[in-house]
């Protein structure tokens, strides 16, 4: 299993929330935050297959064919042990029920390009005869319906015509001439399930009958005169009825429901799955995601990746390839320049397609399945342990080094750094040379200039670099492999105000061998820079003629 470390270092659990977020359920983001990348090719594939057939599914719809359910897993158990179940909870279920229906409706249809959620959601079981006993019986949470049984229409109509006897006897008393001066007002009103009138204290010896309450001075008495009383207990009597087949009818769809409850379980199973796999297929509509190329044999190759935590907006695309002729890459280039994020962008890549998610890129990406992703990324440094920079990373790169083999990814961001600048570039060749001679796929950055050189003169090395414009003394983002990065120093230096006079002495204590490298790295920067403009140029030009020609198109 992916180490824990490697998730936080490198922010997975983000991408893990982004993608909770297109779920519908609970059960759903619960799949969604307990995902791990897999630990092999065949299971990454599949479940890459499972997000491709779901973004099919999604666009052939236009949008996702689940509807939301609740985990009524813990009523079904209730259920089967002989509960009556709530209102509220049968009608959770008999939507549940709903949602099982719809899905394998959308879902198992004669599409032969997917195959994987069709084939799940051909388990769903479907009990429609239940589902419209439940919702034909309860209204709501409060309100059964009287078409609930014919006991239960029987009773109401019963208690309906109770209540209108009452109510009538009542309204001619408190309506009548020599009756209404005993009332506060003239009004039927309801007290402990009673229909009762107003009396005021003082003529309560006129209205005989059962006192059910008095206002909070004691002025007004709620009398049930005698005469109704009888009607009332009737009325009690029905509701009473009520009150029982109402039970009965809820006892009996538990029942229904009970001697469905593993099926029904089985269901809620299989929704939480699909509502998983939507939300990977929406998550890859929202990145504007591509089924990457997968291998188990280190070979990685980014069209125009992108870091899918960075907005779209301002994150630059990236090219990179490592694993065939060469399988460390080293990374130069000013600070702020797209280092760290390259590296984080290639290892957040390996870790979302290892865990069956689409990536932001072109097609044509490929990535690699591995064992383990290395990442000794940033500042951890441990307070309480008292370690420096240095050795908070060389702790680190020690468990790196202790338990790497060749079917890992090793990311180094500032090989070296914190410590002196020879022994570090020194230490950092040695780190490099080892993971090397055991073929571990490494991507490392670093400002050492003899880590540019050992690239240029090892097989097996490679160098890139992220552009920088002294111009505008702002980064462009873009990677370059094949190129090392110049320090630029000087130049950033004179554009920002610093003497030429103390630049041409600094640049008399480099060693002749220093500048010959450096003019070397600017010269070939400026060939790659060139070349890389005379091909946009030829592009757009081939487009222009492309257009300009009758029915042609152009070619993809």
């Amino acid at each position: 299993m992916m180490k824990e470390r490697t998730l936080r270092v490198l922010e997975f659990g983000k991408i893990l929330t982004r993608l909770a977020d297109f779920a519908l359920t609970d059960l759903g983001r619960e799949r969604c935050m307990q995902l791990v990348p897999k630990e092999n090719l065949t299971q990454t594939m599949e479940a890459l297959e499972e997000t491709e057939e779901a973004q099919v599914i999604l666009t052939y719809l236009g949008g996702s064919p689940l509807v939301g359910f609740s985990d009524v897993r813990p009523w079904l158990t209730m259920a089967e042990k002989g509960a009556s179940l709530a209102p509220k909870a049968l009608l959770e279920i008999a939507r549940s029920l709903t949602a099982a229906r719809a899905a394998r409706s959308a879902l198992v249809t004669e599409r032969e390009n997917t195959p994987r959620v069709t084939g799940l959601a051909s388990h769903l079981q479907t009990f429609r005869q239940l589902e419209e006993a439940i919702t034909n019986a309860i209204i709501s949470e409060e309100e059964i319906s009287d078409h609930a049984s014919t006991a239960l229409y029987d009773i109401r109509r019963h208690i309906r015509q109770a209540n209108e006897k009452v109510r009538e006897k009542l309204n001619s008393m408190v309506h009548g001439s020599g009756f209404s001066k005993y009332l506060q007002e003239s009004i039927v009103t309801v007290r402990n399930g009673r229909y009762v009138i107003p009396v005021k204290q003082e003529y309560r010896q006129f209205v005989p009958g059962l006192v059910h309450d008095q206002s909070s001075t004691g002025a007004t008495l709620f009398v049930e005169p005698m005469a109704v009383v009888e009607l009332g207990n009737e009325l009690k009597q029905w509701t009473a009825k009520e009150r029982e087949e109402i039970e009965r009818i809820l006892a009996e769809l538990s029942s229904q429901v009970g001697a469905q409850s593993e099926m029904i379980s089985l269901n809620i199973s299989i929704l939480a799955d699909l509502d998983f796999i939507f939300a990977k297929g929406q998550l890859s509509r929202d990145m504007n995601g591509i089924l990457p190329h997968m291998n188990n044999e280190g070979k990685l190759k980014l069209v125009k990746a992108r870091h899918p935590l960075i907005s779209r907006d301002t994150v630059v695309p990236c090219d990179l390839w490592m694993g065939e002729d060469f399988t460390t890459l080293i990374v130069t280039g000013p600070n702020t320049g797209g280092k760290t994020v390259t590296l984080k962008t290639v290892a957040l890549l390996t870790l979302m397609a290892q865990s069956g998610l689409h990536v932001p890129a072109n097609l044509g990406t490929t990535l690699s399945v591995f064992d383990q992703v290395y990442a000794d990324i940033g500042d951890e440094q441990s307070i309480e342990q008292s370690l420096s920079t240095f050795s908070s990373h060389m702790t680190n790169i020690v468990e790196i080094m202790r338990e790497v083999t060749g079917r890992d990814l090793v990311l180094f961001d500032e090989l070296g750094a914190g410590t002196d600048p020879t022994e570090g570039a020194a230490l950092a060749q040695t780190i490099l040379d080892t993971l090397l001679h055991r073929q571990v796929r490494t991507l490392a950055t670093t400002h050492y200039s003899e880590l540019k050189a050992y690239a240029l003169s090892t097989p097996g090395v490679e160098n890139a670099s992220v552009e920088f414009d002294v111009a505008t003394l702002k980064p462009t983002y873009r990677l370059s492999i094949g190129v090392p990065g110049k320090s630029n120093a000087f130049e950033i230096s004179r554009r920002l105000g610093l003497s030429e006079e103390i630049i041409e002495e600094a640049k008399k204590l480099l060693s002749a061998n220093d500048v010959r490298f450096e003019d070397v790295i600017a010269g070939a920067e400026y060939q790659r820079q060139v070349a890389e403009k005379e091909r946009e140029i030829a592009e757009q030009a081939r487009a222009e003629t492309v257009k300009l020609r009758p029915g042609a198109r152009p070619r993809t």
